[in-house]
């Protein structure tokens, strides 16, 4: 039976059990359409395109408040 050849700290424990609390960073991909980073299978935050078409539409907060002044 194999037997520990000697007491392992509490930095190497700490360490060894660490290997599964690890954040996994999030996947990225690049808008066809316009270049910005994107989620993979999300639309585009930037230009409102997945999988080559238009799915939203994308407003600007300065068109908003132009539309809001003129009423």
């Amino acid at each position: 039976m194999a037997v520990p050849t000697g007491k392992k700290s509490k930095a190497k424990k700490r360490s060894r059990r660490a290997q599964h609390d690890v954040i996994a960073l999030t996947a990225v991909a690049v808008c066809e359409n316009c270049g910005a980073d994107v989620r993979p299978h999300r639309a585009c935050k930037a230009c409102g395109w997945y999988k080559d078409r238009v799915v939203l539409e994308i407003v600007d907060d300065l068109a908003d408040e132009e539309l809001l002044d003129e009423e």
